[in-house]
């Protein structure tokens, strides 16, 4: 049962860094083509991943483990720890944060 919980968490743990950290690159990159200065300064990048990363490790370590857990078969030793499904989720969030984050960054004075 704390196996399984634990593999949960870090899967969940993973699939929240990497949308954030996509979204960050992606926007640092491409403001500073577009408006040559990047929206996210060095200093501000670093905060991001100190306060996403110690945020969300505290939330998904503290989650108990419950007896549904028990219900599923578990994963193979072969089965990648970022799943297609993971996968269509960071790509659909980070996809939506982009938009809204562009939307505000070019159209936000208007």
């Amino acid at each position: 049962m704390w196996g399984r919980n634990v593999y949960d968490s870090i899967s969940k743990f993973l699939q929240f860094q990497l949308t954030v950290n996509i979204v960050a690159v992606i926007v640092a990159f491409t403001g500073a083509c577009i408006t040559q200065d990047s929206p996210l300064k060095a200093v501000q990048m670093l905060w991001v991943n100190l306060i996403m990363a110690t945020f969300a490790s505290l939330a998904l370590a503290t989650e108990p483990p419950t007896e549904a857990l028990l219900l599923r078969k578990p994963y193979g030793r072969n089965k990648p720890l970022i799943s297609r499904t993971m996968m269509k989720n960071i790509l659909g969030h980070a996809v939506y944060q982009l938009t809204l984050i562009f939307t505000l960054l070019f159209v936000g004075e208007q």
